[in-house]
C-alpha cells in the first residue's frame, strides 16, 4: 500500500505543477494514466464498474476530475476546459503489488473567490481532523463527527450520500467512513485497519449529491461550489500512518 500510495500522491504533485488555466481535464488524465504506468501501477479507476448497478457504465478515465459545484465523478474531456477562478478536485487510484492507494485534493486556479477559497482550505482541514481520530481504541464515527464538527463550525454543509471506505485489495471495501456522525459510535477501530478518508464539503445547504441520466458526476442539489481531500491511511495505536502523502 505504500508503494501504490507513492504513485498516487506522485501524480497529484504533477497535477499540481501542471494544472492551469485553459487546459482540458483529458489531458490531465493522460498525463496520470501514462505516469502511473510508466511507474508499475495500474490506475484503479479505470473501466471500474459499480456493483449492483448494472446501469452505469464502466468508469472510462484514470482520473475523477471534478469543478466547482460537481462533487466527484467528473469525467475527464477534451471539452471540459478549466477557466480563471475555478476549484478543481482530481481524484486518483492506483494498484500495484495486489493493493490499491486512493487520494484526493482540491486545486485552486488563479483568483478564487475568498469564500470559496475558505472552502477549500476548510475542506483540508477536515481531512487533517479526520485523520487525527483514525487510532486504534477510537471509534469510526470519531474520524466522521470530527469532519462534521469542523465543516459546520463555518456554515459549511456536509455531502452525506458520498462517503470514504476501506480499502486494500479491493478498491472499495468495508467500512463505509461517512463525514457525519455521532462521537463513540460504529465500529471499533483497530491496529491496521486501512481506510480512505474523505470530506466532501459544500458551500451551500446540499446534504447530497446528485446525478443524472446515468451519468458518472454527481453535483451539488443547489448548484454551490464542493471541495473534495482524501488520504489512504493505515489506524495505528497513537498516530494514523497516511499512505498518500507526497
Amino acid at each position: 500500500m505504500r508503494a501504490s500510495g507513492a504513485i498516487v500522491a506522485q501524480v497529484l504533485d504533477m497535477i499540481g505543477s501542471e494544472i492551469r488555466e485553459g487546459m482540458a481535464t483529458l489531458h490531465l488524465d493522460s498525463m496520470a494514466e501514462t505516469y502511473i504506468r510508466d511507474h508499475g501501477g495500474v490506475p484503479s479507476f479505470l473501466n471500474y464498474a459499480p456493483k449492483g448497478d448494472p446501469d452505469v457504465a464502466p468508469y472510462p478515465a484514470t482520473l475523477c476530475i471534478s469543478i466547482n459545484e460537481e462533487v466527484v465523478h467528473g469525467v475527464p474531456s477534451n471539452r471540459r476546459i478549466i477557466q480563471e477562478g475555478d476549484i478543481v478536485s482530481v481524484d486518483c487510484g492506483v494498484f500495484k503489488g495486489g493493493y490499491h492507494g486512493d487520494s484526493a485534493r482540491t486545486y485552486m486556479i488563479g483568483e478564487v473567490d475568498p469564500k470559496v477559497r475558505q472552502l477549500v482550505e476548510v475542506t483540508r482541514e477536515c481531512l487533517e481532523r479526520g485523520i487525527s481520530q483514525a487510532i486504534a481504541g477510537n471509534h469510526l464515527h470519531d474520524i466522521s463527527s470530527a469532519v462534521e464538527e469542523h465543516a459546520r463550525s463555518f456554515g459549511f454543509s456536509v455531502i452525506e450520500n458520498m462517503v470514504g471506505h476501506g480499502i486494500g485489495t479491493d478498491l472499495h471495501e468495508e467500512p463505509p467512513v461517512p463525514n457525519y456522525g455521532r462521537r463513540k459510535t460504529g465500529i471499533k477501530l483497530r491496529e491496521g485497519m486501512a481506510l480512505a478518508i474523505e470530506p466532501m464539503i459544500a458551500m451551500g445547504r446540499s446534504r447530497n449529491a446528485i446525478s443524472k441520466n446515468g451519468e458518472w458526476v454527481a453535483v451539488t442539489e443547489d448548484g454551490k461550489p464542493s471541495a473534495h481531500f482524501e488520504h489512504t491511511i493505515i489506524v495505528r495505536k497513537d498516530r494514523a500512518e497516511i499512505m498518500t502523502l507526497p
